[in-house]
């Protein structure tokens, strides 16, 4: 074992000694006690909480060289109590790969609309682990120009890709932009693996869509890199796009920026950006999307997928 890995494993085991001790019986839905010789939770009561051996806690906690999974990691972080912080800082300490969901329902701090404002006349936009629109700019909406109009449960960029009608769909590289979208929703998932909510999507996308279920079987992982995406607008044509991927300081949230690639997508978006308005890629999916929309409005939104109707077709995104 290295230098550095003894380090790590020495500071993972205070650290957990120091969750433990700060968390009480009575939080956990647990007696007091009478005698309890140091303060908090005892490290069998953590074990069985969390659902794990107690010998293999106790190794943990004294930092011997096993092997411990995200999900094991996560019942650990429950039963303690960790905030985000502290359970991202438990992740890099045991040297597994990590990343911090965030809270159902979290909004985006107000600076970020801002920001994405300010990128005008490029495209751009912010997205959860799972491909959710949650903000973008105007050059964004001209660009897609049915996002603007979704409801906020089908305003989702890998459902538009996999359930859109082919003649809608926007990208000239399908083969290439597909099972990449695929195998980055893949990694997100394993960190999300039982979640209802995460469960129940890609079911519901598996379901609506051949083709998804058949490059999710395939259970390849990619994280996000720089790339071109050439995209067929119905009103300018081709755009050739750089995607430029930035981190933002909210959990499993990126902010992605679209700058042209060349000279004729420059002017080409110069010419979409010039317009009035942009229109739909068809007028059956307008329709569609209006009356989902206009139900939503009345208290009866659906998730992509739930629609009482035809299959929901969710506006076109990348």
């Amino acid at each position: 074992m290295s230098t550095n890995t003894a380090s790590r494993r020495t500071e993972l085991g205070a650290f957990l000694r120091s969750r433990r001790e700060r968390r009480t019986p009575e939080e956990v839905g647990l007696p007091p006690g009478l005698r309890r010789r140091t303060p908090g939770l005892r490290r069998e009561e953590v074990a069985l909480l969390a659902g794990v051996g107690v010998t293999w806690y106790t190794w943990l906690e004294q930092g011997r060289p096993i092997n411990a999974s995200i999900q094991v990691l996560d019942a650990v972080a429950r039963t303690l109590g960790l905030d985000p912080a502290e359970r991202a800082h438990l992740y890099r300490l045991a040297q597994v790969p990590w990343e911090v969901a965030s809270p159902p329902g979290a909004t985006l701090p107000a600076e970020i609309q801002e920001i994405l404002d300010t990128l005008v006349p490029h495209p751009a936009a912010v997205y959860n682990a799972r491909y959710d629109v949650l903000a973008w700019n105007g050059a964004y909406s001209r660009l897609f120009p049915s996002l603007a109009d979704m409801p906020i449960e089908e305003r989702n960029a890998i459902w538009a890709t996999f359930t859109s009608r082919e003649t809608c769909n926007p990208f000239i590289d399908r083969a290439y932009e597909e099972p990449r979208m695929v195998a980055e929703l893949q990694t997100a998932f394993a960190r999300h693996v039982g979640e209802p909510e995460w469960e129940s999507f890609v079911s519901r996308l598996t379901d609506a869509s051949p083709e998804f279920a058949r490059l999710w079987a395939r259970r390849e992982v990619a994280s996000g890199s720089r790339h071109i995406k050439r995209l067929l607008h119905v009103t300018v044509g081709r755009l050739d796009l750089t995607a430029t991927r930035l981190q933002l300081n909210v959990p499993e949230t990126r902010m992605m920026v679209y700058t042209p690639a060349d000279d004729t997508t420059r002017a080409r978006m110069a010419e979409l950006m010039a317009m009035p308005a942009t229109p739909w890629c068809c007028d059956e999916c307008h329709t569609k999307a209006m009356r989902r929309r206009r139900a939503t409005l009345h208290g009866t939104p659906n998730a992509p997928g739930t629609d009482s109707g035809p299959i929901p077709e969710p506006a076109r995104m990348s």
